[in-house]
């Protein structure tokens, strides 16, 4: 959320914002609403100021005074009656077209309606030449008894899967390594719930412009998280941190959920978009300062790279454009590895910068060193996410027997074994 102030003070940028990122918003219906409520705000306070002068001057008046300044009083608390219901009203519905501003996006941030006016900054690591006719994920799974897709899917649907044997140990040494990886760079970790009140996504900017992706567990107002940054976002709400206490940095672990309904007929073989996943999501909160934001930024997207560098992927880096990049943030920049059946490069990693858009929401808040309350910026980016990542780690390091090697990083989390195979 940007601040009123703000928006009244640069429209022009705003609806700028408004357009290069697409949202359907008119900013000067807003502008009008603002300044209604506005007016009916200083009527209110006027009345209101009256009426504690009335009352003042009923304690002390003489008994033929005090029926007219009764009578007065009583005249203006009618009016404030009559006003406090449209006012409401109308706070209402200036704070719900105000969660629908965009932010404003980095002034070297790409511009463009969609993903095809992405623009890629870098190429890491060599894409494999095969000597032999490889196999995509779903073969090697199928190859080794690695997963029952099928059966799963009968169970709960499409886009459903269940890990097996060997696979399953790896999804957990994913895990376990990445957690490993954040704490040793002092973030803390933690895990979350699946689970989070409407307000939580509202604070993220989930909603109110993607409820549609979302599980709804309607008979406790409830929604499955998509990530553990819903939750991470709310931990600190309506708190009041000293600049001593930041940065926050998690590193969340949970189960994730998302219904995919934008989806439809991508990516339906095998496990790179599923309706459940679990990730370990890099969560950070720090002062209020455009350079230290940029610090973290440059920090989480390292993190980022050294983790798929450790797992020996192929990656690129993208620059998100203003119409691809979400209506939050400043800029969103992503880690795509290598997948050699697609011949391209797929998302892993997602690093975004939202200086103070969501601690509005949220009310996220410290006090810096001269005593002033503040709100945060925030930032996030992927750790890692399974089954995701396993479809590139499967594909890059398959052999041509069909085992799997095991990059280096993995080997102590699976008893020192450099290749996975069929069970004997």
């Amino acid at each position: 959320m940007l601040d009123i102030d703000f928006i009244v003070a640069n429209p022009g940028a705003v609806k700028a914002a408004i357009e290069a990122k697409q949202v359907d918003l008119d900013l000067d219906a807003l502008l009008a609403l603002h300044e209604e409520v506005k007016v009916l705000v200083g009527e209110v306070e006027e009345l209101r100021h009256e009426r504690n002068v009335l009352s003042k001057q009923t304690g002390s008046a003489s008994a033929d005074e005090r029926g007219d300044l009764i009578e007065r009083s009583r005249a203006v608390g009618t009016r404030i009656k009559e006003l406090e219901t449209p006012l409401r009203e109308k706070q209402e519905t200036l704070q719900l077209l105000l969660l629908r501003v965009p932010n404003i996006p980095g002034a070297d941030e790409p511009v463009g309606p969609d993903e095809e006016s992405n623009v890629e900054l870098r190429r890491v690591g060599d894409v494999p030449m095969f000597s032999f006719a490889a196999r995509d994920h779903v073969d090697l799974l199928e190859m080794h008894d690695w997963a029952d897709i099928g059966r799963a899917g009968k169970i709960a649907g499409s886009r459903s899967y269940a890990l097996k044997g060997d696979l399953l140990l790896l999804e957990m040494a994913l895990w376990r390594f990445a957690l490993d990886f954040t704490q040793q760079r002092d973030f803390t970790l933690i895990s979350m719930p699946a689970m989070a009140r409407e307000a939580a996504f509202v604070g993220t900017g989930h909603f109110p412009h993607g409820q549609e992706d979302v599980y709804r567990l309607g008979e406790d107002d409830l929604y499955l998280s998509g990530t553990a940054e819903v939750g991470l976002n709310s931990l600190h709400s309506e708190e009041i941190l000293s600049v001593a206490d930041l940065p926050v940095r998690y590193a969340g672990f949970s189960p994730c959920f998302r219904r995919e309904a934008g989806a439809a007929g991508r990516d339906v073989r095998g496990l790179l978009r599923v309706h459940q996943f679990f990730k370990v999501e890099q969560y950070v909160a720090c002062a209020a300062d455009k350079d230290e934001s940029a610090r973290w930024f440059d920090m989480l997207l390292a993190n980022g790279e050294a983790i798929v560098s450790a797992l020996e992927l192929p990656y690129r880096v993208i620059r998100l454009s203003t119409g691809d990049m979400g209506a939050g943030k400043v800029r969103t920049w992503d880690i795509e590895c290598w997948i050699p059946s697609q011949e391209q490069y797929r998302e892993t990693h997602s690093v975004s910068e939202y200086y103070d858009w969501q601690a509005r929401r949220t009310d996220l808040r410290y006090r810096d060193a001269e005593g002033k309350v503040r709100h945060m910026f925030t930032l996030n980016n992927t750790a890692l996410a399974t089954p995701r990542i396993l479809v590139p780690l499967l594909e890059n390091h398959q052999q041509a027997d069909g085992t799997v090697r095991v990059p280096e990083a993995l080997r102590a989390y699976v008893g020192g074994r450099e290749t996975l195979s069929s069970p004997s």
